[in-house]
């Protein structure tokens, strides 16, 4: 088999069907490697998203791995575990307006109290349900990346104070500060950053707790840049008044678990499960890129690197070493 897609959910396995040349022979599962239950790689091309962990014995048995992620951090650690030179592609390009669109729908939804307005219905009350807009307040978005620069766009059309923090500042259209002189003028934060081995735990406790007082935290990057326990503590004493999550901190075992039904078998899982049921939290099943155009560039993309590597040996876009 030239290639096989783990963690192909529907809408995408019919996207990737429908742009899969006859020459190309392909496997899929919605399982990660790690529930597939596969002893060895299925094919020459591993493709995985962000929850597989890739068994460090495939490193030798495979010809190449191709994350259909914006973020390839999961693989350049494999890659760096193994000691391993693998051919291994990304896709940079596909989801940046999907994946603004859904930092937008998190802020906006905790800033207008969309849980508590749905559960009052039955009442039809409006006791406690006034919420905030967002022209004149400060958006500071952590990461101006293809994504980040999104948030920066809409955030401005939204009529708000755009803030970019980025240690290469590319954009000339964003206003940039250092996260010391920012993060304390937010009233929004959008967490888009790349996430790397200096950057973990980014969003320590310490730092958010120089935030305004009720600022809204939204992380649709990586979940290993926040704690949950930190961000649930932050909430109950009301440093936050809004958390939005569409990725978490040990995002392939909480997803395992949940999948198998296992929903208290640790407490990294029941922290993420607390942290949903509160009331000024939304989070979401890391679901930001899903969206039809989305999903069909996907699709397209992936299927343009592994033509592009079963015929050149590499792929278009490489994940930098």
């Amino acid at each position: 088999m030239d290639v096989f897609f783990y963690e192909a959910f529907a809408e995408e396995e019919q996207a990737l069907r429908t742009c899969l040349p006859p020459g190309i022979s392909a496997g899929f599962t919605r399982d990660t490697i790690q529930e597939s239950g596969h002893t060895g790689p299925p094919a020459g091309i591993v493709s995985i998203r962000t929850q597989s962990v890739i068994p460090p014995s495939w490193a030798a048995q495979v010809r190449a791995i191709l994350t259909r992620s914006t973020g390839y951090d999961h693989v350049r650690t494999f890659l760096d575990d193994t000691g391993s030179c693998l051919p291994a592609g990304y896709l940079p390009l596909y989801c940046s307006r999907a994946v603004a669109e859904q930092a937008l729908l998190l802020w906006l939804g905790l800033m207008r109290r969309i849980r508590d307005q749905t559960d009052h219905l039955p009442r039809f009350e409006r006791d406690g349900l006034t919420g905030m807009e967002c022209q004149g307040r400060t958006l500071v978005v952590v990461g101006v990346g293809s994504i980040g620069h999104e948030v920066c766009r809409i955030g401005a059309g939204l009529g708000m104070r755009v803030i970019g923090v980025d240690i290469v500042q590319r954009h000339g259209d964003v206003e940039y500060l250092g996260r010391d002189e920012a993060i304390p003028l937010a009233d929004v934060i959008v967490c888009a950053m790349n996430l790397t081995a200096e950057n973990r735990g980014y969003f320590s406790e310490a730092l958010l707790n120089t935030t305004r007082k009720g600022a809204i935290f939204v992380n649709i990057a990586r979940g290993e840049f926040a704690k949950e326990q930190d961000l649930l503590k932050l909430l109950d004493e009301g440093r936050l008044s809004g958390v939005g999550l569409d990725v978490y901190q040990d995002e392939a075992a909480l997803a395992t678990a949940l999948r198998a039904g296992s929903q208290e078998s640790a407490d990294a899982v029941r922290t993420v499960l607390a942290l949903a049921r509160h009331p000024r939290a939304i989070l979401t099943p890391h679901n930001a890129f899903n969206t039809v155009e989305s999903v069909g560039r996907k699709a397209l993309q992936s299927v343009q690197q592994v033509e592009h590597f079963l015929r050149h040996g590499e792929f278009i876009w490489n994940v930098p070493r």
